[in-house]
């Protein structure tokens, strides 16, 4: 839904590299080059941006108004 803000393995920062990963990755470059240019060196990092499903724009319209 929302990308962690930290890695849930070794809590490394990774939220601020989501919005340049997925502009990027829409454009049509390489995951694993724009990962490598952005730093993320660690396996559970690249994870954690590789599977990300960002679904928040489909989850708001179902919420309820308090």
């Amino acid at each position: 839904m929302i990308i962690p803000v930290r890695c849930f393995t070794c809590g490394s920062l990774i939220a601020d590299k989501w919005d340049a990963f997925s502009t990027r990755v829409r454009a049509g470059e390489d995951p694993g080059k724009v990962l490598d240019d952005l730093n993320v060196k660690r396996l559970c990092c690249r994870r954690s941006l590789l599977t990300h499903v960002d679904i928040i724009r489909e989850v708001v319209n179902y919420t309820r108004p308090i």
